[in-house]
C-alpha cells in the first residue's frame, strides 16, 4: 500500500498534480491512499487578537475548504482512498510535518516552474519540500 501526500494550493498546477496522480494508477490505486494538505498563510498576531481565534479558524477553513471541496469530489468520483486536511503555517514545514504524519512514501505537489531568479526573489516552496523531505517529491510542471 502506497501513501502519498498531496500538496494543494487551488492552483492550476494543483490541478496538474492531482491529475497526473489520477491517471497513473501504478502511483494512486485502488488499494493506496492519499492524503491532500492544504496550507492556509499564519495570521498576523495582531490579527488573531483583533478578531479572535474562532474567527481566524473559520476563515481558515473556508478558505481550505474552497481548494478542498473540489478535489474531494473528484477523488471520489475516481474512486481513490483518500483524505482532506488543512493545517495554518509556512507550507513547507508543514507539507512536510504532514508527509512524517502520514507515514507517506511520497510528496506529490505541481510546481509554478519559476526560474532561477524567481526562486532566489521570492522562495519556492517545492524547492524547500524537496530540499527538506525524507521521502521522494515528485513535483508536476
Amino acid at each position: 500500500m502506497m501513501r502519498i501526500v498531496l500538496a494543494a494550493d487551488g492552483s492550476k498546477y494543483t490541478k496538474k498534480a492531482l491529475a497526473f496522480l489520477a491517471t497513473h494508477d501504478t502511483l494512486a490505486g485502488p488499494d493506496d491512499e492519499i492524503l491532500v494538505i492544504n496550507v492556509q498563510p499564519a495570521m498576523p498576531p495582531r490579527v488573531r487578537s483583533m478578531v479572535g481565534s474562532a474567527a481566524v479558524n473559520d476563515y481558515h477553513e473556508e478558505e481550505a475548504e474552497k481548494v478542498l471541496a473540489p478535489i474531494r469530489k473528484f477523488l471520489e468520483r475516481k474512486g481513490l482512498r483518500f483524505r482532506c486536511e488543512w493545517k495554518s503555517g509556512e507550507p513547507a514545514s508543514q507539507i512536510i510535518g504532514a508527509a512524517k504524519r502520514f507515514d507517506a512514501h511520497m510528496v506529490v505537489m505541481g510546481t509554478h516552474g519559476y526560474g532561477m531568479i524567481g526562486r532566489a526573489v521570492m522562495g519556492s516552496v517545492a524547492q524547500r519540500v524537496l530540499v527538506d523531505s525524507t521521502v521522494p517529491v515528485l513535483l508536476v510542471k
